[in-house]
């Protein structure tokens, strides 16, 4: 179950301007953090030391590798998708000499695999949806101890056509991630 998230206590934190303007969620804590991995760590914890939040919320586009996905996904399990030690033994995804294999926040929802490379093919690492940022984001507020929620619009397939789709869907996710997610 959704709670209600709190204008006055809740960061949300969107890699680009585009997926979420500040004119779509008036009242609302937005802060971009750019694109990939180093970027939403960096950005996302000054945003959080600026802010001093009680709940994060990430939200961003998402590449869906699974066919029934669509609209607003609220994401739960994170994975990094380009992460690949095997040659040292460790599994794919999984980060070297750190205890936590996949980040679980303990409730029902879809999984996605965080990289630093736009998906256009079935990458090798099996998740519900890709994205950028969302594992960065998790992990941050995981370490920090603060509550997370992660949703994320389906703009794309992630295969052939991911960037013309994902060009087109940029007008929705806002206006449906503020109806469904903040009741705006």
């Amino acid at each position: 179950m959704m709670p209600r998230f709190d204008p006055s206590t809740s960061l949300i934190l969107v890699a680009l301007e585009d997926e979420l303007p500040h004119s779509a969620a008036p009242g609302w804590t937005i802060r971009y953090t750019g694109v990939g991995k180093v970027n939403a760590a960096i950005r996302g914890f000054q945003a959080i030391i600026e802010n001093r939040p009680q709940t994060v919320i990430n939200f961003g586009t998402a590449g869906a590798l699974s066919d029934n996905l669509a609209g607003i996904v609220d994401v739960t399990r994170f994975y990094q998708r380009d992460m690949d030690v095997r040659g040292l033994g460790f599994s794919l995804g999984q980060t070297p000499f750190e205890d936590e294999g996949p980040i679980d926040i303990g409730r029902p929802g879809a999984s996605i695999g965080t990289g630093d490379s736009f998906v256009e093919n079935m990458p090798e690492l099996k998740t519900d949806l890709v994205d950028m940022e969302a594992y960065a984001i998790a992990n941050l507020c995981m370490t920090l101890g603060l509550p997370f929620w992660c949703f994320k619009y389906v703009s794309d397939k992630a295969d052939g056509n991911a960037a013309e789709d994902w060009s087109a869907a940029l007008n929705k996710s806002a206006k449906l991630f503020t109806t469904t997610v903040l009741n705006l």
